[in-house]
């Protein structure tokens, strides 16, 4: 890493330290790139938050995800990369090397990957932002604990509200999943784990519409959607799992994305702008997996050690 003025210049710039960041920083490093990381504002992605990870190859008893990003972290850094406890705030693909923004100073990178990962969705209901942290929360792992003998609401029918409301009744009193439908998306194996749960039921056809409570959160309003049936149901703290929004933002009306906010990538994780890499849940719409992003974070660092050859090599035949 080289500093022209107050900016740093380097080869390859990943933004994000979750799967996809580290496992393109250990590509990238053990092919001498030595690549930087901006962690973002979680150290280890979405990923850390999630107690245990059961479908990651190599663990059969199943590994804690911040254990995971840690291991990630020190065997990218084994191999020379480096990591910056910053956060991208802007970009500038308008040119090479490409100039980000971060809290931790200018960089200039001649190949930028992008790792940014997504954000968990919020239900957008009265009361929801100012209770979280006093009953409303985004994150099993993080807050679990602190609902003993309590009783617990998870909002969502996907993988992660089965699995964090499996793992909250370690604590809860009782653990009521609620759900929009009647179906769930979750796999058919923690199906039958929570309705086989003796602390887990089910309120189905149902959303939340109000969050209630003063200092702290004491019950939610909700509405059937098939009947229109409005009622109020006493808890003490809800989880929120209803999918996650990419964080792109600041990539908007520079690289290529779907009507979601997801980037457009192809099949060699390259963007509509040369120089400039894709991967995980920044750029993935369909698997958002540990495995599939940490293997699309591998790809976009071969990609990009492949695109640097092809440039060193043009410019030695010239």
């Amino acid at each position: 890493m080289s500093s022209n003025g107050n900016e740093k210049h380097v080869k390859v710039l990943i933004l994000g330290s979750g799967p996809t960041g580290y496992s393109a920083a250990l590509y990238a490093a053990r092919a001498e790139l030595q690549p930087v990381v901006l962690t973002g504002l979680q150290l280890g992605g979405q990923a850390a938050l999630t107690y245990t990870i059961e479908n990651y190859p190599g663990f059969p008893d199943g590994v804690g995800g911040a254990q995971l990003g840690e291991l990630f972290q020190k065997q990218a850094e084994h191999f020379g990369a480096v990591t910056e406890f910053a956060s991208a705030n802007s970009v500038n693909l308008s040119q090479r090397p490409f100039k980000v923004e971060a809290d931790s100073g200018d960089y200039l990178a001649d190949v930028l990957i992008v790792g940014t990962g997504a954000s968990p969705n919020h239900l957008e209901v009265p009361g929801e932002v100012e209770l979280t942290g006093r009953g409303v929360s985004y994150c099993a792992t993080c807050d679990g604990w602190f609902f003993k003998d309590k009783k617990v609401v998870i909002v969502g029918g996907g993988d992660s509200a089965l699995e964090e409301g499996l793992f909250i009744t370690r604590y809860a009193s009782s653990v009521t999943i609620i759900h929009r439908r009647e179906e769930f998306r979750a796999s058919t194996i923690l199906q039958k784990r929570a309705r086989e749960h003796p602390k887990v039921d089910f309120i189905l056809n149902t959303v939340v519409t109000e969050v209630v409570g003063a200092d702290k959160m004491e019950a939610l309003k909700l509405k059937n959607v098939i009947t229109g049936e409005e009622t109020t149901y006493e808890a003490d703290g809800l989880f929120i799992f209803i999918g996650h929004t990419p964080n792109t933002r600041m990539f908007q009306g520079q690289l290529e994305m779907s009507d979601l906010g997801y980037i457009k990538i192809n099949d060699k994780m390259e963007t509509n702008v040369p120089g400039v890499f894709a991967a995980g849940e920044a750029a993935d719409p369909h698997f958002r997996q540990v495995v599939t992003s940490a293997g699309m974070g591998a790809a976009a660092a071969i990609q990009a050690t492949r695109f640097l050859e092809a440039e060193e090599s043009s410019v030695i035949v010239e």
